[in-house]
């Protein structure tokens, strides 16, 4: 059975972009050691998930759709109002995301990494199905913005297995999920 690890760089007040879905350098620090390990961190994945609109983010870098981000995996994008088709590298989910990702989960093994989209997260969260949550907390808050889990509003209980410091203040914190 694979393992969904939503791992994610947020501000520290939760939010994984701004109102206008921006995530760029004006709210997270891209230089540092924190990237070098993030770049490592994420060859342990086995494929990366995510919604629509995080997707979309990439194409004002010049990212067609259909075509792969740089990250060397498999990718699922889910989306009920994109139009591509689906390929070896990267295949649309039109319909319901939590059954698809429990019989993604089911049927792989190794780690599955979901990299963005707070309303993806808030639907797997409450259908228990994020195993571990890896954030990146950038020291900056923001105010208003695209919160880590959207519009859902849960008690989670967590087990701190791993933190780390940079000396750029950003802090990398991974939890497991304990659901009750």
């Amino acid at each position: 059975m694979a393992k969904l690890i939503y791992h994610t760089a947020i501000t520290l007040d939760n939010f994984i972009a701004d109102s206008n879905g921006v995530a760029d350098d004006s709210i997270f620090l891209n230089e540092g050691d924190h990237v070098t390990d993030f770049i490592s961190d994420i060859q342990q994945y086995d494929a990366v998930l995510m919604g629509g609109k995080t997707y979309e983010y990439g194409f004002q870098f010049g990212l067609k759709p259909g075509e792969p981000s740089p990250y060397e995996l498999k990718h699922y994008i889910f989306s009920n109002t994109m139009q591509f088709e689906s390929n070896d590298k990267v295949k649309l989910i039109k319909n319901n995301a939590v059954s698809f990702i429990q019989d993604l989960k089911m049927k792989e093994d190794g780690k599955l990494w979901l990299c963005g989209g707070g309303k993806l997260a808030g639907s797997l969260i409450e259908h228990q199905l994020i195993d571990q949550l890896v954030l990146k907390i950038n020291p900056v808050m923001i105010g208003t913005g695209i919160p880590l889990f959207g519009n859902v509003k849960l008690r989670l209980n967590l087990d701190l297995v791993d933190i780390k410091q940079y000396s750029n203040g950003v802090l990398k914190s991974t939890y497991n999920i304990i659901y009750s």
